[in-house]
């Protein structure tokens, strides 16, 4: 895994996409003649593999087509090199990946501004609370990849316009040359040894980590998911004695010791330590023992993708043993974990790798996120400003 800027997959906002985005007018419509079958079934509103045909079809339709768009997913994220290095030879279908370092906003914003084009979005990756809005919007194919029923009912659409793909918890990682005595909970980053030094990935407006932050300092402070508001006076105290720094931290920053502190998913956490053992850091990473909160990460299908068949078979890929075991190996949490391993197809060694944490997990319904989204939208700036 080769460590560069993570991705920001969020809740909203804008990076380094607005260019690309602004040429969106280009590009042809795309050809629609590979994605029908001669028995006239159309990959475009295929909402399965056995209603297109089954996985033969599938395959052959998706290679024939030869291209997928992805947008927004970096290779160094929960493990997506391998998942696309495995995707592409497994089926010698090309995966063009643009904007790696984009958001879920930005995602959603190419697949409306480049509706009809060969240039839009094949599938996309979305912050939870944006697969909601997404489906809302009616931006989204429902599709049931075969193991869908061994999704979490939770954890997915009723109408398969989107699945959780994989997840984490909220961890605190943390530069162990460079601080005397790492965190273990949102109440130690209060301690005033910690001036300066405690950083979030990103903006909580815009980046789903960032946001999974505040909840967790929520629900360490007496909140809940009906409940975030604790979650901002927590940032709004750290802030104020000096703690909070309002550099966004990357493995860049963490390099330099300008984020020795960094508030993110467990699965990015464990995996800088990896690699910065090569380059002299010591990161140690815990899940918060006052404010365990977990998340995923959704899967959608473009409902206008210009390439329908390959979209589908790639999700056929990620919700396949192999393709969860990839995520897994990335220190994500995948989403058929449990179903995996009663059947035995998990990857064991790579599940023990994973940060410890105790009890199972619960996430905040859709009406939970919308409210908490609305109060982080117009607090967060007062909160962290001055």
């Amino acid at each position: 895994m080769t460590v560069s800027l993570p991705r920001n997959a969020v809740l909203g906002g804008c990076i380094a996409v607005v260019a690309a985005l602004a040429l969106s007018a280009c590009g042809a419509a795309p050809d629609k003649a590979s994605t029908t079958t001669k028995d006239g079934k159309n990959a475009a509103t295929a909402t399965s593999a056995a209603g297109f045909g089954g996985m033969d079809a599938l395959v052959k339709a998706a290679k024939k087509e030869g291209t997928l768009h992805i947008i927004a997913v970096p290779r160094d994220w929960a493990n997506y090199g391998a998942i696309i290095d495995g995707f592409q030879k497994k089926y010698g279908i090309k995966i063009q990946d643009e904007s790696p370092d984009g958001t879920s906003e930005e995602e959603i914003s190419a697949v409306t501004t480049r509706k009809g084009q060969d240039r839009a979005p094949d599938v996309l990756d979305l912050g939870s609370s944006f697969a909601l809005s997404a489906a809302q919007q009616g931006l989204l194919a429902p599709y049931k990849v075969a193991s869908y029923a061994d999704i979490p009912e939770a954890q997915k659409d009723q109408q398969a316009r989107w699945f959780n793909d994989y997840g984490g918890y909220v961890s605190i990682g943390c530069d162990a040359k460079r601080v005397k005595t790492c965190p273990t909970s949102f109440k130690d980053l209060l301690k005033p040894e910690y001036k300066g030094q405690v950083a979030l990935n990103g903006n909580p407006t815009k980046s789903g980590s960032a946001f999974g932050g505040v909840y967790a300092a929520a629900l360490a402070n007496g909140g809940s998911f009906d409940d975030i508001q604790p979650g901002l006076d927590f940032f709004a105290k750290l802030k104020k004695n000096g703690n909070y720094t309002p550099v966004e931290s990357t493995p860049a920053t963490v390099e330099k010791g300008e984020t020795p502190i960094s508030i993110d998913w467990d699965y990015l956490n464990a995996g800088y330590a990896d690699e910065f053992k090569s380059k002299g850091l010591d990161w140690k990473v815990v899940i918060p023992s006052d404010g365990q909160y977990a998340q995923y990460y959704c899967q959608g299908i473009n409902k206008d993708a210009p390439h329908p068949a390959a979209a589908r078979l790639w999700q056929e890929y990620l919700y396949s043993a192999e393709g969860q075991n990839l995520w897994l190996g990335g220190y994500a949490r995948p989403a058929l974990m449990t179903a995996m391993d009663k059947a035995g197809t998990l990857d064991k060694t790579a599940a023990a790798r994973l940060p410890k944490v105790t009890g199972t997990p619960s996430f905040p319904s859709e009406t939970q996120q919308s409210k908490a989204k609305t109060v982080i939208a117009q607090g967060w700036g007062k909160a962290v400003s001055g």
